[in-house]
């Protein structure tokens, strides 16, 4: 027999396991950043990510909001199974996210006025709780493998909504940049 039972469970410390991710994803990402791209690429019109991960951020959104409604009705399997989807298109938007920035420099946004003061706040805002999101959800997500369930229902209180601005604004901040690709 496979199955774990509650007096067979063992926790599992995933805790350096989530320092060690977080750290090389955000030095992945600022030192891709830096990066100029690449010169002359022109497989294909690399304008197309970007595209993908509004769509990849939209659909991390929805699955957030369906997994709320679900845990909020009691409907643990299904808000895991919403959950997973979220986590799923979040790394294939890192993916796709990482692939642009090695190949695109950097997009300046060409708007002025408030658009342009509205446009890098919400940058930034994306960014710092980008940031701050991927120890949060790792967290939240190991906690419930654990089965440390009043911790992981403390901390998704903080996590929920973090991951929701997060997608949003990513959605956002591609409507806003698009017309300077």
């Amino acid at each position: 027999m496979n199955s774990i039972t509650e007096e067979n469970f063992k926790p599992r410390n995933y805790k350096p396991a989530i320092i060690i991710l977080t750290i090389v994803l955000i030095s992945a990402i600022v030192i891709l950043l830096r990066l100029p791209g690449v010169k002359d690429f022109d497989a294909f019109d690399v304008t197309i990510l970007p595209l993908m991960n509004a769509i990849l951020n939209a659909c991390s959104f929805i699955f957030l909001l369906a997994a709320l409604i679900a845990i909020l009705n009691g409907n643990v399997k299904v808000h895991q199974r919403f959950i997973y989807a979220a986590l799923l298109s979040t790394l294939l938007f890192l993916i796709i996210y990482v692939i642009f920035h090695f190949i695109a420099s950097a997009t300046s946004y060409g708007g002025d006025g408030f658009m342009k003061i509205f446009y890098y706040f919400i940058l930034v805002t994306h960014i710092l709780f980008a940031i701050a999101n991927i120890p949060l959800m790792l967290t939240s997500v190991t906690s419930a493998w654990n089965r440390n369930n009043a911790f992981h229902k403390k901390l998704s209180r903080w996590t929920m909504p973090i991951w929701l601005y997060v997608s949003f604004s990513g959605v956002l901040v591609y409507l806003l940049i698009r017309p300077y690709y």
